[in-house]
Protein backbone atom coordinates (compact mmCIF):
# COMPACT_ATOMS: atom_id res chain seq x y z
CA UNK A 1 0.00 0.00 0.00
CA UNK A 2 3.12 2.26 1.03
CA UNK A 3 5.11 1.56 -2.02
CA UNK A 4 1.35 2.45 -4.57
CA UNK A 5 0.59 5.42 -2.47
CA UNK A 6 4.64 6.65 -3.59
CA UNK A 7 4.10 5.81 -6.99
CA UNK A 8 0.70 7.74 -7.47
CA UNK A 9 2.30 10.44 -5.16
CA UNK A 10 5.19 10.59 -8.26
CA UNK A 11 2.80 10.34 -10.58
CA UNK A 12 0.63 13.23 -9.78
CA UNK A 13 3.92 15.49 -9.18
CA UNK A 14 4.92 14.98 -12.13
CA UNK A 15 1.58 15.58 -14.28
CA UNK A 16 2.28 18.89 -12.04
CA UNK A 17 5.75 19.70 -13.34
CA UNK A 18 4.78 18.68 -16.76
CA UNK A 19 1.47 21.51 -16.71
CA UNK A 20 3.83 24.03 -15.26
CA UNK A 21 6.95 23.89 -17.49
CA UNK A 22 6.97 25.64 -20.41
CA UNK A 23 7.60 24.30 -23.84
CA UNK A 24 10.15 25.95 -26.16
CA UNK A 25 7.87 27.68 -27.98
CA UNK A 26 5.81 29.23 -25.01
CA UNK A 27 9.56 29.77 -23.06
CA UNK A 28 10.44 32.12 -26.35
CA UNK A 29 6.66 33.43 -27.26
CA UNK A 30 7.47 37.38 -25.80
CA UNK A 31 9.84 37.36 -28.27
CA UNK A 32 8.75 36.06 -31.77
CA UNK A 33 7.77 32.74 -32.80
CA UNK A 34 10.18 29.38 -32.14
CA UNK A 35 9.77 26.50 -34.64
CA UNK A 36 11.09 23.29 -33.48
CA UNK A 37 11.13 21.20 -36.25
CA UNK A 38 12.96 17.60 -37.27
CA UNK A 39 14.77 17.65 -39.98
CA UNK A 40 15.98 14.70 -42.95
CA UNK A 41 19.05 16.85 -43.44
CA UNK A 42 19.72 17.39 -39.84
CA UNK A 43 23.57 16.64 -39.06
CA UNK A 44 22.79 13.65 -37.56
CA UNK A 45 22.13 10.37 -37.42
CA UNK A 46 25.14 10.63 -40.16
CA UNK A 47 27.00 7.43 -40.37
CA UNK A 48 30.71 8.08 -39.48
CA UNK A 49 29.00 8.24 -35.86
CA UNK A 50 26.75 4.97 -36.25
CA UNK A 51 28.87 3.02 -33.57
CA UNK A 52 28.96 6.51 -31.64
CA UNK A 53 32.06 8.15 -30.46
CA UNK A 54 35.01 7.82 -28.04
CA UNK A 55 36.68 10.29 -26.66
CA UNK A 56 39.83 9.58 -24.15
CA UNK A 57 38.33 6.16 -23.62
CA UNK A 58 35.16 7.21 -23.40
CA UNK A 59 32.27 6.42 -25.82
CA UNK A 60 29.72 8.45 -26.46
CA UNK A 61 26.85 5.84 -28.40
CA UNK A 62 25.16 6.86 -31.15
CA UNK A 63 21.51 6.54 -29.64
CA UNK A 64 21.95 9.02 -27.06
CA UNK A 65 24.46 11.74 -28.69
CA UNK A 66 24.09 11.30 -32.13
CA UNK A 67 20.33 10.43 -33.45
CA UNK A 68 18.49 13.98 -32.14
CA UNK A 69 17.54 15.55 -35.97
CA UNK A 70 16.33 18.68 -33.50
CA UNK A 71 16.50 22.18 -35.31
CA UNK A 72 15.30 25.62 -33.74
CA UNK A 73 13.99 27.97 -36.41
CA UNK A 74 13.20 31.60 -34.43
CA UNK A 75 11.06 34.67 -36.32
CA UNK A 76 11.81 37.69 -34.33
CA UNK A 77 8.62 40.12 -32.77
CA UNK A 78 8.41 42.35 -36.05
CA UNK A 79 9.88 40.67 -38.58
CA UNK A 80 9.27 42.09 -41.99
CA UNK A 81 8.43 40.03 -44.72
CA UNK A 82 9.98 40.33 -48.19
CA UNK A 83 10.56 38.33 -50.79
CA UNK A 84 14.06 36.93 -49.26
CA UNK A 85 14.94 36.08 -45.98
CA UNK A 86 18.04 35.72 -44.79
CA UNK A 87 19.25 33.44 -42.49
CA UNK A 88 21.63 33.69 -39.15
CA UNK A 89 22.87 29.91 -38.80
CA UNK A 90 24.84 29.31 -35.32
CA UNK A 91 26.07 26.21 -34.54
CA UNK A 92 26.61 25.17 -30.58
CA UNK A 93 30.38 23.43 -29.73
CA UNK A 94 31.31 20.73 -27.40
CA UNK A 95 28.71 18.79 -24.57
CA UNK A 96 25.78 21.20 -25.68
CA UNK A 97 22.73 21.10 -26.89
CA UNK A 98 20.28 23.38 -29.03
CA UNK A 99 17.79 24.12 -25.69
CA UNK A 100 21.12 24.81 -23.73
CA UNK A 101 22.51 26.60 -26.38
CA UNK A 102 19.43 28.90 -26.38
CA UNK A 103 19.43 29.36 -22.44
CA UNK A 104 22.97 29.62 -21.89
CA UNK A 105 24.09 32.38 -24.23
CA UNK A 106 20.48 34.26 -24.50
CA UNK A 107 20.68 33.89 -28.24
CA UNK A 108 17.25 34.56 -28.76
CA UNK A 109 17.39 37.71 -26.50
CA UNK A 110 20.24 38.89 -28.37
CA UNK A 111 18.59 38.26 -32.10
CA UNK A 112 15.91 40.54 -31.25
CA UNK A 113 18.28 43.27 -29.63
CA UNK A 114 19.74 43.73 -32.65
CA UNK A 115 16.96 44.94 -34.72
CA UNK A 116 17.85 42.37 -37.63
CA UNK A 117 15.15 41.51 -40.28
CA UNK A 118 16.18 38.24 -40.20
CA UNK A 119 15.75 34.00 -39.05
CA UNK A 120 17.54 32.39 -36.74
CA UNK A 121 18.26 28.89 -37.36
CA UNK A 122 20.35 26.73 -34.85
CA UNK A 123 20.96 22.77 -35.94
CA UNK A 124 21.31 20.06 -33.08
CA UNK A 125 25.01 18.51 -33.33
CA UNK A 126 26.68 16.11 -31.26
CA UNK A 127 24.23 15.83 -28.35
CA UNK A 128 26.12 16.36 -25.26
CA UNK A 129 29.38 15.48 -26.66
CA UNK A 130 32.56 16.41 -26.54
CA UNK A 131 32.65 16.07 -30.58
CA UNK A 132 33.21 18.79 -33.40
CA UNK A 133 31.90 16.74 -36.86
CA UNK A 134 29.14 18.14 -38.00
CA UNK A 135 27.49 15.40 -39.56
CA UNK A 136 25.55 15.99 -42.85
CA UNK A 137 26.01 19.05 -43.13
CA UNK A 138 29.84 18.53 -43.73
CA UNK A 139 28.65 16.44 -46.57
CA UNK A 140 28.91 17.29 -50.59
CA UNK A 141 25.88 19.95 -50.90
CA UNK A 142 24.57 19.08 -47.28
CA UNK A 143 23.72 22.79 -46.49
CA UNK A 144 22.31 23.24 -49.52
CA UNK A 145 19.60 20.33 -48.19
CA UNK A 146 19.26 21.61 -45.08
CA UNK A 147 18.78 25.18 -46.41
CA UNK A 148 15.76 23.88 -48.91
CA UNK A 149 14.48 22.33 -45.81
CA UNK A 150 14.64 25.20 -43.30
CA UNK A 151 12.50 27.47 -46.02
CA UNK A 152 10.10 24.08 -46.42
CA UNK A 153 9.47 24.57 -42.37
CA UNK A 154 9.00 28.18 -42.95
CA UNK A 155 6.35 27.96 -45.56
CA UNK A 156 4.71 25.11 -43.90
CA UNK A 157 4.78 26.49 -40.55
CA UNK A 158 5.50 30.10 -39.94
CA UNK A 159 2.37 31.80 -41.16
CA UNK A 160 4.29 34.02 -43.75
CA UNK A 161 1.89 35.51 -45.75
CA UNK A 162 4.52 35.43 -48.83
CA UNK A 163 5.20 31.62 -49.15
CA UNK A 164 7.17 32.63 -52.67
CA UNK A 165 10.34 34.10 -50.98
CA UNK A 166 13.68 32.98 -51.65
CA UNK A 167 16.96 32.55 -49.01
CA UNK A 168 18.60 35.67 -49.41
CA UNK A 169 21.96 36.75 -47.27
CA UNK A 170 23.41 33.76 -45.17
CA UNK A 171 25.91 34.18 -41.91
CA UNK A 172 27.53 31.47 -40.60
CA UNK A 173 28.72 31.52 -36.60
CA UNK A 174 30.16 28.76 -34.29
CA UNK A 175 31.22 28.59 -30.82
CA UNK A 176 33.98 26.78 -30.39
CA UNK A 177 33.96 22.87 -31.69
CA UNK A 178 31.40 24.64 -33.79
CA UNK A 179 34.20 25.73 -36.05
CA UNK A 180 34.34 22.39 -37.97
CA UNK A 181 31.05 22.08 -39.64
CA UNK A 182 31.36 25.87 -40.18
CA UNK A 183 34.62 25.04 -42.41
CA UNK A 184 32.94 21.85 -43.77
CA UNK A 185 29.97 23.92 -45.11
CA UNK A 186 32.27 26.39 -46.68
CA UNK A 187 34.07 24.25 -48.84
CA UNK A 188 31.45 21.84 -49.75
CA UNK A 189 27.97 23.15 -48.58
CA UNK A 190 26.51 23.46 -52.06
CA UNK A 191 25.46 26.66 -52.60
CA UNK A 192 26.85 29.59 -54.50
CA UNK A 193 28.39 31.32 -51.90
CA UNK A 194 27.69 29.05 -48.89
CA UNK A 195 28.02 32.02 -46.54
CA UNK A 196 27.77 36.11 -46.54
CA UNK A 197 29.98 36.18 -43.31
CA UNK A 198 31.09 34.01 -40.88
CA UNK A 199 31.30 34.45 -37.13
CA UNK A 200 33.93 32.53 -35.08
CA UNK A 201 33.61 32.84 -31.05
CA UNK A 202 36.59 31.28 -29.31
CA UNK A 203 36.44 28.85 -32.35
CA UNK A 204 39.55 28.72 -34.61
CA UNK A 205 40.86 25.63 -33.75
CA UNK A 206 41.96 25.05 -36.85
CA UNK A 207 41.09 24.51 -41.27
CA UNK A 208 42.27 27.72 -41.15
CA UNK A 209 43.01 27.54 -44.87
CA UNK A 210 38.60 26.83 -45.50
CA UNK A 211 38.00 30.04 -43.93
CA UNK A 212 40.54 31.93 -46.06
CA UNK A 213 40.05 30.04 -48.86
CA UNK A 214 36.52 31.23 -48.35
CA UNK A 215 36.53 34.54 -48.03
CA UNK A 216 39.46 35.50 -50.62
CA UNK A 217 36.47 34.15 -53.19
CA UNK A 218 33.52 35.55 -51.76
CA UNK A 219 34.96 38.55 -50.22
CA UNK A 220 32.65 37.25 -47.12
CA UNK A 221 33.69 39.01 -43.65
CA UNK A 222 35.36 37.01 -41.25
CA UNK A 223 34.92 37.97 -37.50
CA UNK A 224 37.17 35.97 -35.06
CA UNK A 225 37.04 36.57 -30.83
CA UNK A 226 39.47 34.37 -29.25
CA UNK A 227 40.73 34.20 -25.58
CA UNK A 228 44.16 33.46 -23.79
CA UNK A 229 43.08 30.01 -22.55
CA UNK A 230 40.44 29.01 -25.05
CA UNK A 231 43.03 27.03 -26.98
CA UNK A 232 42.74 29.51 -29.98
CA UNK A 233 45.28 32.45 -29.67
CA UNK A 234 47.85 30.71 -31.59
CA UNK A 235 45.88 29.57 -34.70
CA UNK A 236 44.39 33.16 -34.94
CA UNK A 237 47.30 34.95 -34.78
CA UNK A 238 49.03 32.66 -37.01
CA UNK A 239 46.08 33.75 -39.43
CA UNK A 240 46.50 37.11 -39.03
CA UNK A 241 50.22 37.23 -39.33
CA UNK A 242 49.83 35.62 -42.59
CA UNK A 243 47.17 38.41 -43.99
CA UNK A 244 48.99 40.78 -42.54
CA UNK A 245 52.30 39.62 -44.36
CA UNK A 246 50.74 39.28 -47.74
CA UNK A 247 49.52 42.90 -47.13
CA UNK A 248 45.65 42.25 -46.75
CA UNK A 249 44.01 44.63 -44.41
CA UNK A 250 43.00 43.37 -40.89
CA UNK A 251 41.59 45.01 -37.70
CA UNK A 252 43.11 43.59 -34.74
CA UNK A 253 41.21 44.98 -31.24
CA UNK A 254 41.43 44.26 -27.82
CA UNK A 255 37.57 43.32 -27.18
CA UNK A 256 36.93 46.15 -24.75
CA UNK A 257 37.55 48.59 -27.49
CA UNK A 258 35.86 47.39 -29.84
CA UNK A 259 32.91 49.45 -31.42
CA UNK A 260 30.13 49.12 -34.07
CA UNK A 261 32.38 51.64 -36.09
CA UNK A 262 35.62 50.15 -36.14
CA UNK A 263 33.57 46.60 -36.62
CA UNK A 264 33.08 47.31 -39.77
CA UNK A 265 36.15 48.85 -41.31
CA UNK A 266 37.69 45.32 -42.52
CA UNK A 267 36.89 42.13 -44.03
CA UNK A 268 39.08 40.30 -41.34
CA UNK A 269 38.65 41.18 -37.98
CA UNK A 270 40.36 39.62 -34.96
CA UNK A 271 39.19 40.40 -31.35
CA UNK A 272 41.23 39.31 -28.57
CA UNK A 273 39.29 38.99 -25.20
CA UNK A 274 40.07 38.63 -21.15
CA UNK A 275 36.85 36.86 -21.19
CA UNK A 276 36.18 33.16 -20.67
CA UNK A 277 35.64 30.52 -23.60
CA UNK A 278 31.93 30.36 -22.39
CA UNK A 279 31.49 34.46 -21.91
CA UNK A 280 32.61 35.35 -25.50
CA UNK A 281 28.98 35.10 -26.97
CA UNK A 282 26.89 36.70 -24.40
CA UNK A 283 28.61 38.56 -21.52
CA UNK A 284 28.98 41.53 -23.12
CA UNK A 285 26.46 41.37 -25.92
CA UNK A 286 29.03 40.25 -28.44
CA UNK A 287 26.38 37.86 -30.59
CA UNK A 288 24.38 41.52 -30.32
CA UNK A 289 27.40 43.80 -31.83
CA UNK A 290 28.25 41.25 -34.35
CA UNK A 291 24.90 41.20 -35.97
CA UNK A 292 24.52 45.19 -35.61
CA UNK A 293 27.53 45.44 -37.76
CA UNK A 294 26.55 42.56 -40.25
CA UNK A 295 25.28 42.74 -43.71
CA UNK A 296 21.64 42.01 -42.51
CA UNK A 297 18.74 44.63 -43.33
CA UNK A 298 16.93 45.92 -40.57
CA UNK A 299 13.87 44.85 -39.20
Amino acid sequence: MRRLKTLTFLILAWRAVARVTPSWEETYAAHGRLIVASFASAPFPHPARAAGHIFQGKLYPAAEHYADRTVAIFIPQGFRETDRIDLVVHFHGWSNTVAGTLATFHLIEQFVASGKNAVLVVPEGPRNAPDSFGGKLEDPDGFRRFIDEVAAALRARAGFKRPDFSVGRIILSGHSGGYHVVAGILDRGGLARNADEVWLFDALYGQTDSFLAWADRTHGRLLNIYTDHGGTKEESEDLRTRLTTRGTPVLATEETALTADSLKEKQFVFIHTDLAHNDVLDKRGEFTLFLKTSVLAER
